[in-house]
């Protein structure tokens, strides 16, 4: 009898350490790494690749980058990457970067150095200069993007906080 109690006992603990673990993986934030690759001889890219929900629930691949060239002039920017091919984003607009504390910045579109063929740009693809916003910007408060399209409603974006420490971890780094 008291064997079979102390087998009841270890089951209930090792199944509440079982459950604990997977409910604190499930609810863990997701994290990015920050990937170092050389373009050409001398010249350095770090990124950090998240996904983010827009408002009807779709993904976007939003990677931050940061490019080291030779000269030492360094630039970070925000690709975003949607993946539906109905949406087609305003270049001529900058994407809005609100907290939830009233403060709103614009980031300038850099999607004309993206493309090869400016004349043909993916429509549902956008670059946007971050690295002047990025010391304005504070982890604790919730962000949200507004990314301007031609027709319709305005995609937002909801960003974690990890993402932009993360963003702000890449724009520190050298």
């Amino acid at each position: 009898m008291k064997s079979i109690s102390r087998f009841i006992g270890a089951t209930l603990i090792l199944g509440m350490l079982v459950w604990t673990l997977t409910i604190n993986l499930a609810i863990a934030p997701a994290r990015a790494t920050i990937r170092q690759l050389e373009e050409a001889p001398g010249q350095m890219v770090y990124q950090s690749r998240q996904t983010l929900k827009d408002q009807h629930d779709n993904n976007w691949e939003a990677i931050a980058f940061k490019r080291t060239p030779p000269n030492g002039k360094t630039s970070l920017e925000l690709r975003l990457v949607g993946f539906m091919s109905a949406v087609e984003i305003d270049r001529s607009k900058p994407l809005l970067l609100a907290d939830s504390m009233g403060k709103t910045l614009a980031a300038d579109d850099t999607s004309s150095t993206l493309f090869t063929d400016l004349s043909a740009p993916e429509s549902n693809v956008g670059q946007y200069d971050i690295q002047p916003l990025l010391p304005q910007l504070h982890p604790e408060i919730p962000l949200s993007l507004t990314l301007p399209v031609i027709d319709g409603e305005a995609i937002n974006l909801s960003v974690p906080p990890s993402f932009v420490q993360d963003w702000q971890i890449l724009f520190s780094s050298k």
